[in-house]
């Protein structure tokens, strides 16, 4: 099988892999041609190369459409599975709708920017200057309620597998649990039952490369957001071979 890489960081060690540069895609394009799946594009190369070429990709075209945002992958957790995700207001920067999020949401509540990770661009509002604030950063007000806890889970599949889940956990009172944002890592006490639901969430939308971030309230979870990208901080104490995982997939795929 000839594999291309589009990102030779997330593919150390896997064979009979070639790289080349995104920005070079143009130059190589015979090469790209010549190769059975494409692996870890750049989100500007995707549609070129699935419908233009006509390749198959690693992640799939599902992950990074419905990845791309978090309005995109909200509003697709919200028509699948809309008991697992908390109360949510995706809407345009107005002042009418600045006015109906002060109405509709109890302070604090949570306010995001639509595209980031690793914890930025979430912050926790607790008065008008902080949504004012907010609000002059952004184009469209992605608002959610605030579930108070001091972790969440973060679970990662790869193809048709849940790879490895562990908790984030918040030990000094702060808002985030990533584990950029200082979060530490806990392996205690898995809830089996979310990791299914996961699983069944992520083969439902065709995602096969990402790690789910889910709250829990009252023992109830709550699906918060999906990253195609995701790190590996807490993986590699669990001693898994993201790489063999993806050679495993997609040689069943091909």
């Amino acid at each position: 099988m000839k594999l291309v890489t589009f990102n030779p960081l997330r593919t150390i060690g896997i064979p009979n892999i070639s790289y080349i540069k995104p920005m070079n895609m143009y130059k190589e394009i015979e090469k790209i041609k010549c190769a059975d799946m494409l692996l870890f594009p750049e989100y500007w190369q995707v549609n070129s190369l699935v419908y233009g070429l006509k390749k198959k990709i690693f992640p799939s075209i599902e992950s990074y459409h419905l990845g791309h945002n978090k309005v995109e992958m909200t509003r697709v957790l919200k028509t699948i599975c809309p008991e697992q995700i908390p109360y949510t207001e995706i809407v345009s920067n107005t002042e009418e709708n600045k006015k109906m999020v002060m109405e509709t949401f109890p302070l604090p509540f949570v306010a995001k920017e639509i595209k980031n990770s690793m914890g930025q661009g979430v912050f926790l509002i607790h008065n008008e200057k902080d949504f004012q604030d907010y609000t002059e950063k952004v184009d469209v007000l992605y608002i959610q309620e605030y579930i108070p806890n001091d972790r969440d889970l973060r679970i990662c599949v790869i193809g048709n597998e849940v790879v490895a889940a562990y908790w984030r956990v918040e030990e000094t009172g702060g808002f985030h649990h990533n584990v950029a944002q200082g979060g530490k890592v806990s392996y205690d006490n898995i809830p089996v039952e979310t990791l299914d639901l996961v699983l069944d969430v992520s083969q439902k939308l065709g995602i096969d490369h990402a790690g789910f971030d889910v709250i829990f309230n009252n023992g109830k979870p709550y699906i918060l957001e999906f990253n195609i990208l995701f790190g590996n901080q807490g993986i590699q104490k669990q001693k898994v071979s993201l790489e063999q995982k993806i050679v495993d997939y997609i040689s069943k795929e091909s």
